[in-house]
């Protein structure tokens, strides 16, 4: 019976189980935004996952927007993931790097003095997010992108890709949710652009398309997916027709040969979004959001999905999938010790035992 403790191939990785670790923010980075010795151990902790996919990783210093979140485009920055790379494939497991570039989702204060906050338009994103000391501040107001400075961020994307793969990352998730820059570029509410890339939703696709374009040529078609959460609002995103914007989007890289598709599984009015992916989209899909041991058994087992990811479980359980092989209980995290901006902080982070 194929279960979540079943081999599988998703694009050219060869996962031992099908249980992935969702990407999490953990605001740990180091001040130069490195991956620490902690985060090592972090990771190293949870390698027994078919595959884990790093927290938001910025491509360059105008995609970051939150407080001690990790980059990959400075030489330190990459030493500091190859030691990762290196603790999390000695316990035999796989890692892929999540990019995200926020966009407009930025506070100033976080972000390097020369560093902007651009957009698809200028349209700031209405929801506060914390500053440094952790208290949610007003966004920075974006400048809107002109066309040709596009290729200039993607370029920033295929660079990224490139570092993490000379780290020894054995894959890269561009972040198209969230209401982060892809998402922007994605959602009407938030491209208000008349050019190509605004508009229908060919054209609103289109930055995400030639992204994925780009670091599949750059890296290797199967050591590239994607994460979507269509009609989510998080972030100020609200589309005017998400079931017409992600068909197009999925039908336009469904060619490409990608590694996987992640969907954050959220309820629409009016379609289901796996259901969407599944019509639109012939390659492996990632299930995530709201998953039990038995509703993820259930998803495979039908051929819903080829594997499925959990976040908040991950974080007090690093031994989840020995758990849910075994029947022992799940531990509970600490919701205060999420995020608490400080690079050497194990509390919540590293401290949780194994359930042996």
């Amino acid at each position: 019976m194929t279960d979540v403790f079943s081999p599988v191939q998703i694009g050219d990785l060869s996962l031992r189980n099908r249980v992935v670790m969702a990407p999490m923010t953990r605001d740990r980075a180091g001040p130069q935004d490195e991956p620490t010795d902690l985060m090592v151990e972090y990771y190293r902790q949870r390698a027994s996952a078919g595959l884990i996919v790093t927290e938001g990783t910025q491509p360059s210093p105008h995609g970051k927007g939150y407080w001690r979140t990790p980059g990959i485009h400075s030489p330190k920055q990459v030493a500091g993931w190859r030691k990762v790379a290196d603790a999390v494939h000695s316990e035999g497991g796989l890692i892929a790097m999540q990019l995200m570039h926020v966009g407009r989702a930025a506070v100033r204060a976080n972000k390097d003095a020369d560093a902007e906050t651009v957009a698809p338009s200028a349209i700031p994103c209405p929801d506060p997010i914390p500053g440094p000391d952790g208290v949610p501040v007003a966004t920075e107001m974006p400048r809107a992108l002109a066309a040709q400075e596009i290729p200039g961020v993607i370029a920033e994307y295929v660079a990224a890709a490139r570092n993490a793969r000379a780290a020894g990352i054995d894959a890269v998730e561009l972040h198209c949710a969230s209401g982060y820059l892809p998402m922007q570029f994605l959602s009407s509410n938030s491209n208000q652009r008349s050019d190509a890339y605004g508009g229908s939703a060919e054209n609103r696709v289109r930055f995400v398309v030639e992204t994925l374009s780009a670091l599949a040529a750059a890296i290797g078609p199967g050591r590239v997916g994607f994460r979507i959460c269509p009609g989510v609002t998080f972030n100020g995103m609200a589309d005017a027709d998400p079931g017409e914007t992600y068909a197009t989007l999925l039908k336009a890289v469904d060619a490409m040969g990608l590694a996987y598709c992640h969907l954050i599984h959220i309820p629409n009015a009016g379609f289901d979004s796996l259901e969407l992916v599944r019509a639109n989209w012939s390659g492996p899909v990632i299930e995530n959001c709201g998953l039990t041991l038995e509703k993820a058994n259930a998803v495979i087992g039908e051929g819903k999905a080829e594997a499925v990811s959990f976040g908040y479980a991950w974080i007090a359980n690093p031994d989840l999938v020995e758990r849910f092989r075994t029947g022992a209980p799940l531990a509970k995290g600490d919701r205060a010790t999420f995020y608490t901006g400080h690079g050497d902080d194990a509390r919540g982070y590293t401290d949780y035992p194994r359930a042996d």
